[in-house]
């Protein structure tokens, strides 16, 4: 036996069904009973669940009502549980409400992805933008090398470079250079 209460939100504007209890009947006898939790859906909806159970590995949507009763003897399991309680129309169920929370753990962990992922950009985009640019800061670049000049006999072909007193030279021939310090 369901037991279907309804009620109107002025939040929403419409009014809402709730499963508010499951009782299991034998023998025209109540053998258990088990308040639903979080089973709602508005009246102009049908609610849908996977499972609808009293087990924890299906997030026990059915509670036993008290301890008292027989009801922690049971373990009752709805698969593809589909219910609508008003408004049914031609013997279809209307559009669904689904059990199944909008931020299930592997939509908020794409989130979370997400977001790192901007900032990322976001510092990427900051250093671009900050960038300056490497002339203003070497405007004085390094004179070209310069060779002392060596006594060998290699064959090379020097050139005398402008100097400041000391006599420098600058190889031609670059094939294979020697460096002596």
């Amino acid at each position: 036996r369901l037991l279907l209460t309804t009620s109107y939100y002025q939040l929403s504007v419409q009014n809402w069904f709730s499963l508010h209890r499951l009782q299991l009947l034998y023998n025209h006898s109540v053998q258990a009973t088990f308040n639903a939790t979080g089973i709602h859906a508005p009246a102009t909806y049908s609610f849908h669940c996977e499972h609808v159970s009293s087990l924890h590995r299906y997030d026990a949507l059915l509670v036993p009502s008290s301890a008292n009763d027989l009801s922690h003897l049971w373990e009752v399991t709805f698969t593809d549980f589909q219910i609508q309680g008003f408004n049914v129309q031609e013997g279809h169920f209307a559009y669904a409400r689904d059990c199944a929370s909008f931020f299930s753990p592997a939509i908020l962990m794409g989130l979370v992805m997400s977001l790192i992922l901007l900032l990322v950009l976001a510092y990427a985009l900051h250093m671009l933008i900050h960038l300056k640019s490497l002339d203003r800061h070497y405007e004085c670049k390094a004179p070209p090398a310069y060779f002392a000049q060596t006594r060998d006999n290699d064959g090379d072909e020097k050139e005398p470079l402008r100097s400041s007193g000391n006599e420098s030279y600058e190889l031609r021939n670059q094939q294979f250079g020697k460096i002596y310090i």
